[in-house]
């Protein structure tokens, strides 16, 4: 399936919340080439202008400042619109330090893009979701049906959007899609300390500073690619068996944060003497072994040679740190 026509003959104008962010960059990097109206919205407090840069080329591209909890602000940026891709969020690591902005973000901003898409005939709502609405596996491989009992407050916050959205197809009729993403990696991605493992083990090593693993390193990870997680979106937006329901959108390949490291660590030539080990951080989930049945029933294919993409992004990522680094110089 051309997943590229199909979103051209289904939409016409789609909006990209968390647009200038890691993953909703890459989104709205494959939304251009379909030639349908893209518009990335971002607060820019985790999104960046360098990510969206070389889009604001083309016609159908617009990328425009709001806050999603500012439900007056957001109402002017749905003209038109058919289909939201919802991936702005606040991370896990904000919701240690401020756990009511979390809240706000990954619930209120979530209930207002919902009522708007509902208000405005919006077609289609792809919802953003995270692998820690499950908290500690009981239940192994986990599949959709995994029991619900998150262990942070960011997996609470993240299960109320997701709740949020389901229930506005089940009383509204939205057709709404929630995907449950799981660790994702690759270019562009926040590599200050409240961005992505990978990322950060990257900026150390570029900065001859140790890799710090909380726990001993045998925390296990479904490390899933952008480039996947962006085949994702687009497959369950034209799809409409996928309306009504929530996918695990992961590699299904199993790394522990120290196998991570040690190949981030032979990549740039180190040994395992740059590896610092701090204490457990509150509510790290031990244990990943993800079912990804459901949604490659769609027909989606994941990247399952991990070293492969780890090396791609290590060099894509070198080069994107050194440009915001000389630029912020």
């Amino acid at each position: 399936m051309d997943l590229n026509k199909e979103v051209a003959r289904k939409y016409k104008k789609a909006l990209v919340t968390g647009g200038a962010g890691f993953i909703g960059s890459h989104i709205c990097e494959e939304l251009v080439k379909t030639g349908i109206e893209v518009v990335s919205l971002d607060s820019y407090v985790a999104g960046k202008e360098e990510n969206i840069q070389d889009l604001k080329k083309f016609p159908n591209f617009l990328g425009v400042k709001a806050d999603i909890t500012d439900f007056d602000d957001l109402k002017k940026h749905f003209s038109g619109v058919d289909i939201v891709f919802h991936n702005a969020a606040s991370k896990k690591t904000v919701s240690l330090k401020d756990p009511r902005r979390d809240l706000e973000v990954n619930a209120k901003g979530t209930f207002n893009l919902l009522e708007l898409s509902r208000d405005t005939g919006v077609k289609r709502f792809v919802h953003a979701s995270t692998g820690s609405v499950y908290g500690e596996p009981v239940v192994f491989p986990q599949d959709e049906s995994h029991p619900l009992s998150p262990v942070s407050t960011y997996g609470v916050s993240k299960l109320a959007g997701e709740r949020y959205a389901i229930l506005f197809h089940k009383l509204f009729g939205l057709n709404t899609t929630v995907l449950r993403y799981f660790h994702v990696f690759g270019s562009r991605q926040e590599f200050n300390d409240f961005g992505g493992v990978v990322a950060i083990f990257i900026r150390n090593m570029m900065e001859n500073k140790p890799l710090i693993i909380f726990g001993d390193g045998s925390q296990q990870r479904s490390f899933t690619y952008v480039k996947d997680v962006v085949r994702a979106n687009l497959l369950v937006a034209v799809n409409d068996g996928s309306i009504g329901k929530v996918y695990n959108c992961a590699s299904g390949v199993k790394v522990t944060v120290g196998e991570l490291a040690k190949a981030v660590l032979e990549t740039f030539g180190r040994d395992e003497s740059q590896i610092d080990y701090k204490d457990w951080t509150i509510g790290d989930i031990k244990n990943f072994e993800v079912d990804n049945t459901k949604i490659k029933k769609l027909g989606m294919e994941f990247s399952t040679d991990f070293s492969v993409r780890l090396k791609e992004t290590i060099k894509e990522m070198k080069d994107y740190i050194t440009k915001l680094k000389n630029k912020n110089a």
